[in-house]
């Protein structure tokens, strides 16, 4: 676990590198996501302060992209389509299923830290629903076999 003054020196190296950016509060949260895992409760003031807007603002933008994470994932990332496409081809029973085997909700990760469960909407994947993708790799006509499947491989 990192301290506060560790986390605060690696933000400012961020920071430092998106300088002078246009636009930069999303490539910044984005940069301290890949650093840490998560964005780190502690980066948010610094990263307001240094974007000149309020620390409520700075935490509304993490909070409204579901991408970001206030905690760190499992080791492993398993995320379920629920876009309409998906979902006309089963993907709430899909998504149901995965919850139930792996005893979680939405942005919630096994107490074991083996997995953590999330929503993506759309994969691009349309033409194969549902989709998934597990650790970046994308999963086509996933069913509850297939999620079974995957929880195995994933604990």
């Amino acid at each position: 676990m990192l301290d506060s003054a560790s986390t605060i020196a690696r933000v400012d190296e961020i920071l430092t590198r998106h300088q002078g950016m246009e636009g930069a509060l999303l490539p910044i949260l984005h940069a301290i996501q890949a650093e840490f895992g998560h964005v780190p409760q502690a980066a948010l003031p610094v990263v307001a302060k240094a974007m000149n807007i309020s620390g409520a603002e700075a935490h509304g933008v993490m909070s409204f992209y579901h991408d970001f994470r206030e905690a760190p994932a499992g080791r492993h990332v398993l995320k379920l389509c629920r876009a309409e496409a998906c979902q006309a081809v089963g993907a709430d029973r899909v998504a149901e299923h995965a919850k139930s085997v792996l005893g979680l909700d939405w942005h919630e990760t096994a107490k074991d830290g083996s997995v953590t469960l999330e929503p993506i909407f759309c994969l691009g994947l349309c033409a194969c629903g549902p989709a998934a993708i597990v650790d970046g790799k994308l999963m086509g006509r996933v069913d509850a076999a297939k999620i079974d499947a995957l929880v195995g491989a994933l604990k």
